[in-house]
């Protein structure tokens, strides 16, 4: 499991699937049923087809989708008008302008070659602004964030939220959450988002 958190603190629990945090749709199913009101369960998974999508979707139970690998636009486009819930597509900075028309929300990560994320490694934060400032869709930093690098991170881009998995793990079991890096995440990037907000607020 994964998450997103702004600047009034978490909002959105993930469970993968066909990807490398995957857990079987059954057990995903047993997560989504758990997470707590006001808080979005999001599937993430990197299907072949927009039906395919839709079909796990339902099938576990969720709010959300985000949606890893090569689906063209037009195919997200499909996804997003068959499932009745957000689409959020991660993709890199240089691509995101081609989805911008075609989805909730833009999950802005260090790709690999997969097109998968989850790679640990942080990008280039300033063109990653430049995404925020110039598309019309909510933009959620992601990749090689940690407890001490998301406050400047949060900083820099600005996003409509943050995005974290590997970065909050244990050292000693990979995929297992460490409570103390989740908290001390969650209260870094909340802090910075507040004074963000008042600055904007501001006379």
């Amino acid at each position: 499991m994964s998450g997103h958190t702004n600047a009034h603190g978490p909002v959105r629990v993930k469970v993968c699937v066909d990807t490398p945090r995957a857990v079987p749709a059954d057990r995903a199913r047993e997560l989504a049923d758990a997470v707590p009101p006001f808080v979005t369960s999001v599937l993430v998974t990197m299907p072949d087809s927009a039906a395919e999508c839709v079909d796990l979707a339902e099938r576990v139970g969720v709010d959300a989708v985000q949606v890893h690998g090569d689906l063209p636009p037009e195919e997200v486009g499909r996804l997003r008008g068959a499932f009745d819930g957000d689409v959020l597509l991660a993709t890199d900075h240089a691509t995101a302008p081609e989805y911008a028309d075609a989805v909730d929300g833009l999950v802005v990560d260090s790709v690999d070659e997969a097109g998968a994320g989850g790679t640990g490694r942080t990008h280039d934060w300033e063109r990653t602004r430049e995404v925020v400032h110039e598309l019309d869709v909510p933009v959620v930093l992601a990749g090689g964030l940690v407890p001490s690098n998301v406050a400047d991170a949060v900083r820099v881009v600005r996003p409509f939220a943050v995005d974290v998995a590997s970065g909050v793990e244990r050292e000693d079991r990979p995929g297992r959450k460490d409570g103390d890096a989740v908290r001390a995440f969650v209260r870094r990037a909340k802090r910075t988002g507040e004074r963000d907000e008042e600055v904007t607020a501001g006379p």
